[in-house]
C-alpha cells in the first residue's frame, strides 16, 4: 500500500451540495484526516451546518458574500476562511472555491434549520 494517493478533479463526477455542486477528493472510508472538494458556488446556495467538520475555503474565481452566522462578509479570489463547526454558512455569489473539510467530508453531518 502506497503512502500517498492522487486523484484528478478533471475525472471526479460532480455532485450536488448545499453550496451547487462539488466534486470531492479523498473521501474514502480509509482516510480519516481531511477531504478536498472543488465547488461551483450556484445561486440557491443553503444555509447550513456541520457539527463535527471544520472547514477552509479558499476563493478561486468571482466575488461574492460569506453568510457566516448571519454576519454577510464579502470574498473575493485568494481569501482564505475557516469555517468551525456550528458556524450556519453559505455562500452568496457565483464563485469557483475549493473546500478543504477537517476531518474528511461526511454527508451524514450536515445540518439545515
Amino acid at each position: 500500500m502506497k503512502n500517498y494517493a492522487i486523484e484528478r478533479f478533471a475525472d471526479l463526477e460532480p455532485v450536488q451540495c448545499p453550496c451547487g455542486s462539488t466534486r470531492r477528493a479523498f473521501v474514502t472510508t480509509d482516510n480519516p484526516v481531511a477531504s478536498i472538494h472543488l465547488v461551483e458556488i450556484s445561486k440557491e446556495a443553503k444555509t447550513h451546518y456541520h457539527r463535527k467538520l471544520t472547514e477552509i475555503y479558499l476563493i478561486l474565481e468571482g466575488e461574492g458574500h460569506l453568510e457566516l452566522d448571519g454576519e454577510m462578509v464579502p470574498v473575493k479570489p485568494m481569501d482564505t476562511i475557516l469555517i468551525k463547526p456550528g458556524c450556519r454558512h453559505r455562500a452568496v455569489g457565483q464563485m469557483k472555491i475549493v473546500n478543504i473539510p477537517v476531518p474528511t467530508f461526511d454527508p451524514h453531518d450536515e445540518y439545515f434549520d
